[in-house]
């Protein structure tokens, strides 16, 4: 196993007000004599999948017994309690269909296609198995 190199270059730019600005130039990995060029993904991640994510953490968080429970969660990310509720009601979703939303195409233009209001009746569905019928009349309506 090759060790790993990550360069960067980092210029500090004063914007308004004084404030810095970094501005981070193309990140260049190098494994042992390559340098590689990181490719630019066009898009960004939807913000379903960006929630999904931070469900899990979330839940992780508890297990694992960092925080104590979601209004402890709340309490530290500064949201109401019913806000944590919505997001780690998220790991409701059948465990296919998570990772489905977790691993949804970059958003090139405009809205994600599917929004948190979407998967929120899936979420309330208990059954794995009408939750994955309600998944495919969501994805024909798109």
């Amino acid at each position: 196993m090759h060790p790993v190199t990550i360069e960067r270059k980092i210029e500090f730019k004063f914007g308004r007000k004084t404030a810095k600005q970094i501005m981070l130039q193309s990140d260049k990995v190098k494994s042992g004599k390559d340098t590689l060029e990181k490719p630019k993904e066009e898009g960004r991640v939807p913000r379903i999948a960006k929630l999904m994510a931070l469900a899990i953490r979330f839940q992780n968080l508890i297990d694992t017994g960092e925080v104590f429970d979601q209004a402890d969660l709340a309490h530290i990310g500064n949201v109401t309690r019913a806000r944590i509720t919505q997001i780690m009601s998220l790991l409701y979703l059948a465990p296919d269909l998570q990772q489905t939303l977790l691993f949804l195409p970059r958003t090139i233009q405009g809205r994600d296609p599917i929004r948190e209001r979407h998967i929120r009746p899936l979420a309330a569905e208990l059954e794995w198995r009408k939750q994955r019928q309600l998944w495919k009349k969501l994805k024909l309506s798109r």
